[in-house]
């Protein structure tokens, strides 16, 4: 049993690692597009299902409340809370537009989505990258080794070099704290 857990810490290092080479500069570009965001006054929406929906509501939390620092909250809402939302639009309009018609309310042009989708090919999430597209919101896509059909839609894809969602889903979240980590600390005015 505890070879067990040293190779599965062992394979999470190893995509955590292998996927920052691959991937820094359009981390590095996710942080400042998200800093530019908050900085300028407008504000950030997630969307994902399952765990990417937790993920989702885990990074909103961090943006509002805080990571480390003592600070104002950032306007960021998930989009995967209200349940009379998604019920009502489920209901009368199908599952698939539970984000879409979100965005289509609460989105505005400079505003940045974090879509989150490990296999890349969620509906509601590409709906929803295409109403944030016709709305001129920034477009960011975390998802698994070649980003499915997001990969055509965001202007910055976080493509995980795996195609085991667990390791998926442990490297976003990673990635998600750091890059809040960074925001925080650019909008305290500090050298990173």
């Amino acid at each position: 049993m505890t070879d067990y857990f040293g190779k599965s810490i062992k394979e999470s290092c190893a995509v955590k690692q292998k996927s920052y080479r691959a991937l820094r500069a359009k981390l590095l570009l996710t942080a400042e597009s998200i800093h530019t965001t908050l900085k300028t006054g407008r504000k950030i929406l997630l969307c994902g299902n399952g765990g990417s929906a937790a993920d989702a509501q885990h990074i909103a939390a961090e943006f509002v409340v805080r990571l480390k620092k003592e600070r104002r909250g950032y306007p960021a809402i998930a989009l995967t809370t209200d349940s009379s939302i998604l019920t009502s639009c489920g209901n009368d309009y199908g599952f698939d537009r539970i984000f879409e018609r979100q965005i289509e309310a609460l989105g505005s042009f400079g505003d940045c989505l974090i879509a989150i989708s490990t296999s890349g090919n969620s509906k509601n999430v590409l709906l929803a990258i295409k109403e944030a597209r016709a709305k001129g919101m920034m477009t960011v896509g975390f998802t698994g080794s070649g980003g499915g059909r997001m990969a055509a839609l965001c202007d910055i894809l976080i493509d995980v070099r795996s195609r085991n969602t667990m390791r998926i889903q442990e490297t976003h979240i990673t990635f998600f704290h750091i890059i809040c980590d960074m925001v925080e600390k650019k909008l305290a005015g500090e050298k990173i």
